[in-house]
This record gives structure tokens, C-alpha cells and sequence, in this order.
């Protein structure tokens, strides 16, 4: 797939999001291809750490490309769409090989969601953060996603961050724990990208593997909350239709809180 390059080398998987004209946005078959060799990385020992990162400077991912929301009319899409990211993003979490995302520009949206959940984050010092979604679209995150961003970055960036559509800088998300490391251009990014792939590949995978688990299993109960009724309020709403409109004409969006 041209849009999702793999490059398997050394015992390192190196992910890129390969569409730099459109900022990196993910299409479903990018999600699924991600998803796939996360799933596929679990038994393959030639595969001891994977690096996601994004083609060019200005950016690791863009989000979802908004395109693909052209057709949403249904509560019942929108459910199966946050559940298909949800599984999509479970894939990464559950890949029992360490996850590093190489981040340089916009991080947004979906794209900071799989950052997110990778097990590691590095940046370039362009990198940015968030989900400006209250500016653009008018959607929501999902109840596990609200769960997921506040066991990280704890609830109150969470609502700072939705709330003012803004982006973190990067020291901001080194300040957050989004970042353990910025460097200083993206060339730098991805040749420590690689070295840090390969010194924790070569630890104990256990270990590692423990951990992944353990933290996941302190945040479940924050999962199991449903919160379908909100993702259909916003997704069936004229509001995200609106949203979605006005982000591919390139104009404001005219909010109506319906």
C-alpha cells in the first residue's frame, strides 16, 4: 500500500504514514494496515519493536481523512466507526512488541490517538498535539478514548485540550509525559527513533510485555462505561454535517448546537 509504508530491517518495523499532500490524514485501509502487522508483529520474531512515524516534516498524522465522513446520516455508522478506531487502536495497545511513534508536526486527531496508545513518544521540536475538534467538526471522542487520553495526560488537559481546539507545543507534551524526548529536526527524530527501537528490543521482552499489560488492566474499568449515546448525538448531528461541509470547502463552520 502506498499510502502505509513497512520496512522491516534489523529486527525493527518502520511504519510511515505516507500521504505528506494530505498531511499524513489516515484512510480506513492505513488503519487497517496498522492494525494488521501490530497483530501479525505478536507472533513474529523477526519483529522485536515497531516505529510509527509520518512522511515529511509537518506532520505525523492528521487525523482521520475527513472525506470518508461525507456519508455519515446514521447513529449506527458513527457507533461502527468509533468501534472500528477503537479496535484499531486495542491492536496497537495489545501488540506484545514495544511501540514507538516518532512524532514531527501535527499530531491530530486520529493520529494522535495512535500515538497515544504507542508505548513510547519521541518528537521533533515542530511537534504538536490535540484534537481540535470543537473548531472543526463538531464530533466527540469515544468514552474509551476519553478514558485512554485521561489515564495519560490526566482529565483536565483532556477537557483544556478539547475545549480550546488548541494544539500542545512540543515541551508542553514533554511537560505533559506525552513526550519522553525532543529533538531537534526530523532527520535527528528518526535516527533516534531507531536507535531506541533497537535498545529496548534488546530488553527483556517479559518484562515489557508485563508492564504493556499491567497498565492496561489499571484503566479497563474507565473503559467499560458506555457512552454510544454521545458519540451517535454528535455524529447525526447538523452540527458535524456542518463541520464536515465547511472543513472540505475550507470556511468556517456556522455552529448551531444541533
Amino acid at each position: 500500500m502506498e499510502d502505509l509504508l513497512i520496512d522491516t530491517r534489523e529486527g525493527l518495523a518502520f511504519v510511515t504514514f505516507n500521504r505528506p499532500q494530505a498531511r499524513n490524514a489516515l484512510t480506513f485501509p492505513m488503519y487497517e494496515g496498522l492494525a494488521n502487522l501490530c497483530i501479525a508483529a505478536n507472533d513474529d520474531p523477526g519483529i522485536r519493536a515497531i516505529i510509527i512515524t509520518g512522511a515529511g516534516e509537518k506532520a505525523f498524522a492528521a487525523g482521520t481523512d475527513i472525506s470518508q465522513f461525507t456519508e455519515f446520516r446514521t447513529a449506527e455508522q458513527a457507533i461502527a466507526y468509533e468501534h472500528k478506531i477503537d479496535r484499531i487502536l486495542t491492536a496497537i495497545e495489545n501488540c506484545n512488541k514495544p511501540t514507538i511513534a516518532a512524532i514531527a508536526g501535527a499530531c491530530t486527531g486520529g493520529g494522535a490517538a495512535i500515538a497515544a496508545v504507542c508505548d513510547l513518544r519521541i518528537g521533533a521540536a515542530n511537534a504538536r498535539f490535540g484534537f481540535p475538534i470543537a473548531r472543526t467538526l463538531g464530533n466527540t471522542l469515544s468514552m474509551v478514548n476519553h478514558a485512554r487520553l485521561a489515564a495519560l495526560i490526566g482529565p483536565a488537559r483532556v477537557t483544556d485540550l478539547i475545549f480550546s481546539a488548541r494544539l500542545m507545543e512540543a515541551e508542553e507534551m514533554r511537560m505533559a509525559g506525552l513526550l519522553s524526548e525532543i529533538l531537534p529536526d526530523h532527520a535527528a527524530l528518526q535516527a533516534r527513533a531507531a536507535t531506541l527501537a533497537a535498545t529496548v528490543a534488546g530488553h527483556a521482552p517479559l518484562t515489557m510485555r508485563a508492564t504493556k499489560q499491567a497498565l492496561r488492566r489499571l484503566s479497563a474499568a474507565a473503559r467499560a462505561i458506555d457512552g454510544d449515546d454521545l458519540v451517535a448525538m454528535c455524529f447525526t448531528s447538523a452540527d458535524f454535517a456542518e463541520g464536515v461541509e465547511s472543513f472540505l470547502a475550507r470556511r468556517p463552520a456556522i455552529w448551531q448546537g444541533r
